[in-house]
């Protein structure tokens, strides 16, 4: 059988989608920085940034399984774009608000649009994984956390024009930025014929159908790969919630030092990312899921058991080493459990990134209270343990076997290439149906 070659997704629509990927990046990063000069602009408090940024979580997972529907429906193509401007009019309402109901509305339409693309991003991203036949998915993970780092950083800069001003003018850039992509990108994406070919296509095997019913609904492994996503982001969102307190108050680190946790932070998780796909490529996603969590896992126990401001910082470097290999390599994971129903399981696993969310803030400030913050990373160290022994259920290396079939059925989205032979690779091993 003749196929066309992993190169099938051209680079059009790879630029498309981790453009897609950054502005998911900036615009998130840009609205958690400008917080404090809306506080000062709209005169609201600590609790009520609390509410907003919890109403946040839960309409963005509205938006999550929305894009579930418009993707069965239409294509992730087209809840990525409509997220996209979702988050732009939500941004540009955000710089009008100067009282709590209007930026709560505003917030609203910006949390569902961030819930869009949350979901239909890593739908394309699995996909486009699928037609290039190796691990680029911490590569798409990584354009995020370059971009989020970016935004932080046009933040910091524009902050010299006032908290009030910097924070208006950075999120009309966001927005623009936002909008600008969806625009551009709309007609690389890859469209619903190419996805539901692939689909197919990753049944077959040497040509010949598997099986011509539509594949249950994979609950056992949506489960077990969404606990992992969730165990990561409740350590991501402790370390992005408290890192800095507990420098600042819990070890009385400087004003100059206290940040320095995050940064280490982010700095490993791209630097992760940046390698995640060679290494995957070279020692398989369960080696270096486990081998990064076993980091993670030290890193938290540094900072929890040794109460010293350098050694945090090391711990918190170590974590994001781990957070930033497993979540990409959980997806890429889930996205072989039920090929023909990608978009299903992609935006039920989604879900789970946000109580993991929830969970680090809301669960690190309580026991703050008590035994204090920095025995309080026990807790994600905890919760990221199960991650390291269930590694080998990540599989090795994406699967190629269909790839060349997948990149034939997406003639929508690249022109033939030179014919090889389909690969009859085995896929990793993922968790059965229910």
């Amino acid at each position: 059988m003749s196929v066309t070659t992993s190169t099938s997704a051209p680079w059009r629509t790879r630029a498309a989608v981790g453009a897609a990927y950054a502005a998911q990046g900036y615009g998130y990063a840009t609205v958690v920085t400008a917080l404090p000069g809306f506080k000062v602009r709209t005169g609201i408090d600590d609790m009520t940034i609390s509410l907003v940024l919890l109403l946040g979580c839960l309409l963005a997972a509205a938006g999550s399984v929305t894009a579930e529907r418009i993707a069965t429906r239409r294509s992730s193509g087209t809840a990525l774009v409509a997220g996209l401007l979702a988050q732009a009019v939500g941004l540009a309402l955000v710089t009008t608000a100067t009282s709590v109901p209007p930026l709560f509305g505003a917030f609203a339409v910006f949390a569902v649009g961030l819930g869009l693309v949350d979901a239909s991003i890593n739908m394309q991203g699995v996909l486009l994984q699928r037609f290039a036949g190796r691990s680029i998915m911490s590569t798409l993970f990584a354009c995020l956390t370059a971009a989020a780092i970016v935004a932080s950083l046009a933040q910091a800069a524009l902050a010299n024009l006032g908290a009030t001003t910097g924070a208006v003018v950075s999120l009309l850039v966001a927005a623009v930025v936002a909008a600008a992509i969806a625009l551009s990108i709309r007609g690389s994406l890859i469209p619903r014929a190419a996805a539901e070919a692939a689909g197919t296509a990753a049944r077959t095997v040497g040509g010949a159908t598997a099986r011509a019913a539509r594949t249950p609904l994979p609950r056992a492994g949506i489960w077990l790969f969404g606990a992992m996503v969730a165990a990561a982001f409740v350590a991501d969102s402790a370390v992005s919630s408290w890192s800095a307190v507990y420098l600042a108050d819990g070890l009385d680190a400087p004003a100059t030092v206290a940040p320095l946790g995050y940064a280490a932070y982010q700095g490993a998780v791209l630097v992760s990312r940046l390698a995640g796909d060679p290494l995957v490529r070279r020692f398989g996603r369960g080696r270096v899921v486990g081998a990064t969590v076993l980091l993670a896992v030290a890193g938290l126990g540094l900072v929890a058991l040794v109460p010293s401001p350098s050694t945090a910082i090391v711990g918190f470097a170590l974590t994001g080493i781990g957070v930033g290999a497993l979540v990409p390599q959980a997806f890429s994971a889930a996205g072989e459990l039920a090929p023909d129903r990608l978009d299903e399981v992609i935006a039920r696993i989604n879900l789970f990134n946000y109580v993991g969310a929830l969970l680090g803030a809301v669960v690190l400030g309580l026991l703050s209270e008590g035994p204090g913050l920095g025995p309080a990373f026990l807790i994600p160290a905890l919760l990221l343990l199960p991650a390291v022994a269930v590694s080998p259920r990540f599989g090795g290396a994406p699967a190629t076997g269909t790839a060349g079939a997948a990149g034939a059925a997406a003639g929508a989205v690249a022109p033939p290439t030179t014919p090889v032979s389909a690969a009859t690779e085995t896929p990793p091993t993922t968790p059965d149906a229910d």
